[in-house]
């Protein structure tokens, strides 16, 4: 998995239309926005502390960066911009949009001296993992010429790689100070069950065919995310839902606003709210986590709704 991502990205740009999938901040400025306004409250709630780095894992074409940027520029914040990225094909295209950005190919080479505006938005996805059926590790061998797993049955998934950066990312919030925003698909609690895939051309693919040429993800395991940072001396909140956290943010009004300035792209800010927030879309399958320093705020946004009468 590590080796064909690794390949996969390197070699191309993945998103849009004319790619293989679609993020997030693709579908709509709002998304991008309201990342950005819930770094920029951080911020201030900090105390607007003159030096602030914005870091973002894995930032595709730099889309959600601008539009994040924007707003914080708008609150009076304008952070370094640091992106770990190792595509040269996405490096092209985030220094598109950027005249003063410093790339990196892991987060330990980042300037030590500044708290950390962090986000990494459908990157820990990506990261390899292992399965395990009882207590074999599930492995792949070739097949005449095709790829095929050795063992079948009821698989358990780990993420070596996945539980370091997570350890990665609390690690510099505790010595820097900041916060981080950790979006992704995936489940709350520890399960069973396989959740490798593949997507080619916006489809569902076989997830051992095209090596190298088609995107591997599996679902995040935020339940373990926690427990890999968890001996560190900074503060969680989440997983929240995806609808809900960008409802309780803003996004609805953000939307209202849109509409009522760009009447004529009411349709399209309408289904662009409904694919990011909607339970059948988005909405729940998506989590946003996020690590603080304990002299940093709680973000915006997970907070919990309050409770109905019955």
């Amino acid at each position: 998995m590590a080796a064909c991502n690794a390949h996969y990205y390197a070699t191309r740009d993945p998103l849009g239309a004319n790619g293989d999938f679609t993020t997030a901040p693709e579908i709509h400025q709002m998304f991008g926005e309201m990342v950005g306004a819930c770094l920029a409250d951080c911020w201030h709630r900090a105390g607007a502390p003159e030096e602030v780095a914005y870091v973002e894992l894995g930032p595709g074409r730099g889309t959600l960066a601008v539009d994040a940027l924007r707003v914080m520029t708008s609150a009076g914040l304008r952070p370094e911009i640091h992106l770990v990225e190792t595509s040269p094909a996405l490096r092209d295209a985030q220094g598109e949009h950027f005249s003063e950005v410093d790339w990196h190919e892991s987060l330990l080479t980042i300037p030590q001296d500044v708290p950390l505006l962090l986000v990494a938005n459908e990157f820990l996805d990506a990261l390899p993992i292992r399965q395990w059926i009882g207590d074999e590790e599930r492995r792949v061998t070739l097949d005449g010429e095709q790829l095929a797993f050795l063992s079948n049955g009821l698989i358990r998934e780990d993420s070596p790689a996945r539980n370091a950066y997570a350890w990665e990312i609390a690690a510099q919030i505790d010595v820097r100070g900041g916060v981080a925003l950790i979006i992704d698909y995936g489940h709350d609690r520890s399960a069973l069950g396989d959740t490798l895939q593949a997507v080619k051309g916006h489809t569902f693919a076989d997830v051992l065919s095209n090596a190298g040429d088609q995107d591997l993800t599996s679902h995040v395991d935020f339940e373990a995310i926690g427990r890999a940072a968890s001996g560190i001396d900074i503060r969680f909140a989440g997983p929240a839902t995806q609808g809900d956290w960008l409802r309780r943010i803003g996004i609805i009004q953000r939307a209202e606003i849109l509409t009522r300035q760009n009447p004529d792209r009411a349709k399209d800010i309408g289904s662009a709210l409904a694919r990011l927030t909607a339970a059948d879309q988005m909405g729940e399958l998506f989590k946003v986590f996020a690590i603080h320093h304990p002299d940093w705020p709680t973000p915006a946004g997970f907070e919990c709704p309050p409770r109905e009468d019955k």
